[in-house]
């Protein structure tokens, strides 16, 4: 839709004028239309950045009182597609911004456990949607680094077309690893968790499966899980985030090997990590037959891993909302995170995740 949009706005824009498109030529009407269009984009990635901007201040305002917050940047492999291998910059390391949290009360003369914490939107970015999730992460002592990996909304359009979905966008939360571990000294690198929600559930996943020995534990929430599904059921406007010029640049039908390579349900052959899957049935984003493919998958590999498919209200968002529900529901995912990682201060039941999570309890 979003796309229909940007094409219908120019071309009303030229209607209105009908001398215009007299006096022009087909090819000087395209040109025209073309020049909006990159005008409109450019305009909403001005405002993307602004939001952005926003929602970091917020970021102080929500979570401050009870955690030290940084914002750094860090680099990556390079883009796995480069428009000319001879151009300036070509091959080198890629830069993203990665949010670190810290929690004020940490007792620093020992090790404590760290939560590398992806976001989840093919687009998307780590924003103050979270603010309860962290507070209850943060209360458990955990230190979180949330990183705005490559393809990320809010930093310009350089690096929203550096978009690398299920490829490369999995090593940078890797290195967000690698750089706590080498600044941080009291984090304990065998306490190390991963844990996202939606495309963040995917990167969790796909990053154990690359670095199975780097990471104690994952937790995917709602994970997309098969993109070959995933495009068939949600259309062609979404299907043009990947088959974009700047993306993979050939579809499903085109490429399918390339699809499956960054699908977890076709790479479930590579899990070693201790790993707990939810899904729910009721899921509106992410159908639960990918997820459920994913889970066949591992069970036919002969994984252990623990699973549960939730059929309650929520939809996509069940288990982030800040019902009782969704608490309870959190305080099992944070059960088995303790059972990996042995955070200093472990809820004892859901009336602690809430004073934790929520202020004016």
């Amino acid at each position: 839709m979003r796309h229909a949009l940007m094409l219908l706005v120019p071309i009303a824009i030229l209607a209105s004028n009908p001398a215009v498109a007299d006096e022009t030529g087909t090819e000087d009407l395209a040109e025209q239309i073309a020049g909006l269009q990159r005008t409109i984009e450019g305009r909403r990635h001005t405002l993307d950045i602004l939001h952005k901007k926003i929602d970091d201040v917020l970021w102080f305002e929500r979570v401050g009182d009870v955690a030290e917050i940084d914002k750094v940047r860090l680099w990556g492999p390079p883009r796995w597609k480069e428009e000319s291998p001879t151009a300036i910059g070509a091959g080198q390391p890629l830069k993203f911004w990665a949010y670190i949290f810290v929690p004020r009360d940490l007792d620093r003369s020992g090790e404590v456990p760290l939560l590398v914490f992806p976001h989840g939107g093919v687009h998307g970015d780590f924003t103050t949607y979270y603010t309860h999730i962290v507070r209850e992460m943060l209360a458990q002592g955990y230190v979180i680094v949330a990183p705005e990996y490559r393809g990320s909304t809010g930093y310009g359009r350089r690096v929203y077309e550096n978009i690398d979905y299920g490829g490369l966008e999995t090593e940078d939360a890797h290195a967000c690893r690698r750089y706590m571990l080498e600044n941080y000294p009291y984090i304990d690198e065998d306490r190390v968790g991963m844990v996202g929600w939606s495309h963040g559930g995917l990167i969790s996943l796909m990053n154990c499966f690359r670095h199975p020995d780097d990471y104690a534990c994952l937790y995917a929430g709602v994970p997309v899980s098969d993109l070959i599904a995933r495009l068939g059921y949600l259309g062609e406007d979404y299907a043009a985030y990947y088959s974009a010029d700047y993306h993979i640049g050939q579809t499903v039908e085109e490429n399918i090997a390339e699809y499956r390579r960054r699908s977890p349900a076709w790479n479930a052959e590579k899990l070693e990590t201790p790993a707990l899957i939810f899904t729910n049935r009721g899921d509106e984003d992410v159908n639960v037959l990918e997820v459920e493919h994913l889970i066949k998958s591992l069970k036919a590999a002969d994984k252990e891993f623990e699973y549960e498919i939730f059929d309650t209200a929520g939809g996509h968002s069940f288990d982030r909302l800040d019902t009782r529900e969704a608490q309870t529901i959190r305080l099992r995912i944070y059960r088995f995170l303790a059972r990996h990682l042995d955070p200093p201060r472990p809820f004892d039941d859901v009336d602690a995740l809430h004073a934790a999570g929520y202020r004016g309890h």
